[in-house]
C-alpha cells in the first residue's frame, strides 16, 4: 500500500496527460451542462475511482493511524509536512507580490526549521507568526489567469484547468518528491498521504451526512472557496484577474 500511495508523488506527467484528455472529452457534456462544469460526465467517472480508493484504501488507513497514532505524534507529523509548505507558500506569496505574507512564511519556515526539530514543533504559531497557505494555482490567479472548467484529477480531487496547472508545479518542486532516496522518499509521501487524510476525517463524514449528491456539493464548495481566495486579493488590491463566470 505504500508503494501505491507514494506513486502520486512521481505522477505529473500522468496529471498532465488527465488534464488533457478531460479538455479532449469536454465536447461529451449535453446542452444542459453547468457552465463551471462542462467536464461534468467525465468528472463524476473520476470521482466514482475516487471514492471507490478512498473506501477502499485510503478511509480505513487513515482511521486506523487515527485511532492507535499518539496525539502528540499525529501533531508532530502534521507539523512536519505544513512547515515544508510554508516554505513554498513564502515562493508563492514573493510571486504574488506580497512581501509581507512572503516574511511571515519565510519566517515560520526558518524558525520551526532551526528550532523546532526540522518542523516537529510549531514554535512559530507560538511565536504568533502567522501562517497564510499559497499554492501556484492561487498565483495564477492572482495575474489574472481564469479558473477555467471544473476538474475533478484521479486521487487529488477537486480541481480546476488552472489549479491543476498550478498542482503540476507545486508537484515539481515539493522537497518530498525531489528525494533521492527511493525509500525515504515512498516512506514521506505515504506518511504525508495518510496524515491528510486523517485531518479530514470528521469533514468527510459531515458530508456523508448533509449531502444528497456529494459530486454538485464538493464542486460548488471548492470552487467558491477558491474564488473568494482569489476574490479577497483583488480586495486587497493584490489580483489583477476578475470574477470567473
Amino acid at each position: 500500500m505504500k508503494d501505491t500511495l507514494a506513486k502520486t508523488s512521481r505522477s505529473t506527467g500522468l496529471l498532465a496527460g488527465g488534464m488533457a484528455l478531460a479538455v479532449l472529452t469536454g465536447c461529451a457534456t449535453g446542452p444542459d451542462a453547468n457552465p463551471r462544469d462542462p467536464l461534468e460526465p467525465f468528472n463524476r467517472g473520476v470521482y466514482r475511482f475516487n471514492d471507490a480508493v478512498d473506501t477502499a484504501v485510503l478511509k480505513p488507513v487513515a482511521t486506523v493511524y487515527k485511532d492507535v497514532t499518539p496525539s502528540p505524534v499525529q501533531t508532530g507529523v502534521n507539523n512536519f509536512f505544513s512547515n515544508i509548505g510554508d516554505l513554498w507558500s513564502a515562493a508563492n506569496a514573493a510571486l504574488q507580490l506580497r512581501p509581507r505574507e512572503a516574511t511571515e512564511n519565510l519566517m515560520r519556515f526558518s524558525v520551526n526549521t532551526v528550532f523546532g526539530l526540522a518542523g516537529l514543533l510549531d514554535i512559530a504559531t507560538e511565536a504568533r507568526i502567522p501562517r497564510t497557505r499559497l499554492d501556484f494555482g492561487q498565483t495564477l490567479g492572482r495575474w489574472g489567469a481564469p479558473s477555467g472548467a471544473y476538474l475533478v484529477l484521479p486521487i487529488f480531487g477537486p480541481s480546476s484547468v488552472r489549479d491543476g496547472t498550478g498542482l503540476v508545479v507545486d508537484m515539481s518542486v515539493d522537497p518530498v518528491s525531489g528525494l533521492n532516496d527511493v525509500s525515504a522518499r515512498n516512506s514521506l509521501t505515504a506518511l504525508r498521504v495518510v496524515d491528510t487524510r486523517a485531518g479530514l476525517l470528521r469533514a468527510s463524514s459531515l458530508l456523508e451526512d448533509a449531502a444528497l449528491d456529494k459530486y454538485s456539493f464538493t464542486r460548488d464548495l471548492y470552487l467558491n472557496r477558491r474564488q473568494s481566495q482569489i476574490d479577497d486579493m483583488i480586495d486587497k488590491g493584490i489580483g489583477l484577474g476578475g470574477r470567473d463566470q
